[in-house]
């Protein structure tokens, strides 16, 4: 009984605790850790959310950029952090979804290492083509790839991005072949198509949206299971023949594992407060593309499983491998 009784006494005490710390969170500064270089998407949802959060909280949210690793650098700096919720990570889903079946070895166990806190937004990508390729939509750009297997060069932001593992996608369900060109970055690629020295890629819409309207690339679908509002004309990648098919990232907000619960859910409520404001939407999310994905951590979670199963599978049939 006396065993008993202390252990219900230290579990009442550990969710006073509990409590207390999210009533008197945060404390200090918040350190918001970017998996990307500055200037990327990631990095501009990072600035938005920290500015809207230093305002929420009162005190100062600090944008720290860690490239490399493909996010792995990133993720290994939070891991090691204290579990109180001043060091968060926002990156998009390769940390997570498709770096747990490309390495042998992580430096962070993608489950056990993290608090899923929220989903924040989805970028949707567009498939682009520089105008010299004799494609005008989908159903013609397989045709071609099917002609001349191997010949045609995309560009990917890195060996298992998402615009690699989408482009992986395209080719298995499509039954082409062709031939990937990987940069330290979307820009670089995207300018290489520009100049025609590579053929194809995909790229955020966002990202695509001057140039195809300046007559400089061409659209020849985009990855979402909707057509976009804006732009009526433009199809998407399912109906050029590919049913289902979308290309897509995702970015979230996650803590060190062991980081108390409440605390995680009041990020999450104070996130989703800021997701729903009109002007956030209207001023950042609408101007950038960007979809909102805000939920509670454990819709969050489902949606890692899911998307960390989808991507195995692609990994696995395509053969990518890490050298």
């Amino acid at each position: 009984m006396r065993v008993m009784k202390a252990v219900v006494l230290l579990a009442g005490l550990m969710v006073t605790w509990s409590h207390a710390e999210a009533q008197n969170y945060p404390s200090r500064s918040v350190s918001l850790i970017v998996t990307s270089a500055p200037g990327g998407a990631a990095d501009a949802v990072a600035r938005m959310l920290a500015t809207q959060l230093s305002q929420l909280w009162g005190q100062q949210v600090i944008i720290e950029n860690k490239p490399g690793g493909n996010t792995q650098i990133a993720a290994d700096y939070v891991a090691k952090s204290a579990p109180d919720g001043h060091v968060l990570l926002i990156g998009p889903d390769v940390t997570f979804t498709v770096n747990p079946h490309l390495y042998q070895k992580l430096s962070y166990d993608p489950v056990k290492s993290f608090e899923p806190i929220s989903g924040l937004t989805v970028l949707h990508q567009a498939l682009v083509l520089h105008p010299s390729v004799p494609a005008r939509n989908v159903q013609e750009l397989i045709a071609l790839a099917k002609s001349k297997p191997g010949e045609l060069n995309y560009g990917t932001f890195g060996l298992g991005s998402a615009g690699h593992l989408n482009m992986e996608a395209l080719q298995v369900q499509a039954g082409v072949k062709m031939m990937p060109v990987h940069y330290r970055g979307a820009a670089p690629a995207f300018t290489d198509v520009l100049a025609g020295h590579i053929q194809l890629m995909f790229v955020s819409f966002g990202s695509a949206l001057e140039s195809w309207q300046a007559g400089k690339i061409k659209i020849v679908g985009i990855g979402r299971e909707r057509r976009l509002s804006e732009y009526p004309d433009l199809p998407t990648i399912a109906e050029g023949g590919l049913p289902g098919f979308e290309a897509k990232s995702w970015f979230g907000l996650f803590a060190p594992g062991g980081t108390p619960r409440d605390v995680v859910v009041k990020i999450n409520s104070d996130v989703a407060r800021i997701f729903a404001d009109r002007t956030v939407r209207e001023t950042f999310l609408a101007r950038q593309f960007m979809e909102p994905i805000t939920g509670s951590p454990d819709t969050y979670a489902d949606l890692i499983r899911n998307d960390s199963q989808r991507w195995g599978e692609v990994i696995r049939e395509a053969k990518i491998k890490i050298e």
